[in-house]
């Protein structure tokens, strides 16, 4: 994630402790070399809905084999005690698990942070208030565009209008909550009017995540932004973020799955302000970029681990056979090996990049689902060959 408040005004959140801490620096097995790392467990396939993108492919459908409560909570368990500092519930959609609130209420019990990716469609008052209730920390909820563009990506009419309600319980109640906006050229004419509408519904956070190419996202390759584009959309968030900022909006505005995002923020602050400019480039060498296998990783529903949500196909181990401390630090696996240790592997514009310490090669997923090379040039990387220091 690339905290675009932080690297603009200095704002603190509890994620910047993560992502830009100094002690993160080097690390190989967590956010810093004394903790774990950042898991997302995608607690259930099943989901209500059907999105354009989904990474695991989810449908209205049970599921054979998803973990039960016990080894669910045995593996929170082994998370607690590997220090990783935030279990993320995602899905599928997670609120569909019966024993949703019990893992959840327990994981915070061990002194995990405890966040919740979800559609929004199933936050009733009542859920809104058992969610604020038990302390979760955070509620993202899944929204790519207003009304029949956000439907037509979720496969389901009315999808909005629930997720909306969603929303606006999660504010009643004063519990955290944002919005999760996958950019593609469907909706990229969108962020002005995203801005608008977290404004209008007092939504505390907003982040714009890069397609991945993976799952049924991996079908959307050629409806993806074109690199101007991104710059683009780059552009707006900027803007968009200062406006805020200008107007005394406190609001948390992030990107994600693109690391070259914090690599433009510094090449355009270098034309207008080169102190900031500086700063940045410290916040995001602290980061390293994208550490997914290090920092961040995702256990399935069947207890598979993986170097991240989008990278299903890569498994390192079960945590119903063994610890994830043990799975994580476990380098005989060379993908597992690579990713600790990756800058030598990288191909093509990533291998001649100025800015590999800050981005450490971007996202694996798309550079694998386009050229077929795992270690090749991630193609969503927008920045020119005169701004990487390729002649």
């Amino acid at each position: 994630m690339i905290s675009v408040t932080k690297l603009l005004f200095d704002t603190e959140y509890f994620g910047d402790s993560l992502r830009y801490n100094k002690d993160s620096h080097g690390a190989r097995n967590g956010t810093t070399t004394l903790s774990g790392p950042v898991v997302v467990w995608n607690s259930t396939k099943t989901c209500n809905l059907k999105c354009a993108h989904c990474y695991m492919e989810s449908e209205a459908q049970n599921y054979e084999g998803e973990m039960t409560t016990e080894e669910a909570k045995r593996f929170i368990d082994d998370l607690a005690e590997f220090k990783s500092p935030v279990l993320l519930f995602s899905g599928g959609e997670p609120l569909i698990r019966p024993d949703f609130f019990e893992l959840a209420e327990y994981a915070i019990s061990k002194g995990l942070r405890a966040t919740l990716s979800t559609n929004g469609t199933l936050i009733t008052p009542e859920v809104a208030r058992r969610i604020k209730d038990i302390g979760i920390s955070y509620v993202g909820i899944s929204l790519d565009g207003l009304a029949d563009v956000n439907d037509k990506f979720r496969g389901k009419e009315g999808a909005f209008k629930a997720a909306m309600q969603g929303i606006q319980n999660c504010v009643a109640v004063d519990q955290r909550v944002g919005l999760r906006f996958t950019i593609n050229s469907h909706n990229i004419k969108e962020l002005d009017k995203i801005f608008d509408f977290i404004e209008e519904e007092n939504i505390d956070r907003v982040c714009f995540y890069h397609l991945v190419y993976s799952g049924r996202g991996n079908k959307m390759i050629a409806e993806d932004v074109t690199p101007e584009e991104s710059r683009q959309a780059m552009d707006t968030i900027i803007r968009r973020t200062r406006d805020f900022e200008a107007r005394g909006l406190k609001k948390e505005i992030l990107t994600v799955d693109n690391h070259c995002d914090g690599v433009y923020m510094y090449i355009q602050a270098l034309k207008e302000d080169p102190a900031r400019a500086q700063k940045i480039k410290d916040l995001i060498g602290f980061n390293g970029g994208n550490r997914s296998g290090i920092a961040f990783g995702e256990v399935d529903p069947l207890g598979f681990v993986h170097p991240d949500q989008f990278t299903q196909h890569i498994t390192f181990g079960n945590v119903r056979e063994r610890k994830i401390a043990d799975i994580w630090t476990d380098v005989t696996h060379p993908l597992m090996a690579g990713l600790k240790d990756r800058k030598a592997l990288l191909k093509g514009r990533c291998s001649k990049c100025r800015y590999l310490d800050m981005c450490n090669g971007n996202f694996r997923t798309r550079a694998e689902a386009v050229s077929g090379d795992f270690w090749e040039s991630d193609p969503a990387c927008y920045l020119t060959d005169e701004e990487i220091g390729i002649k």
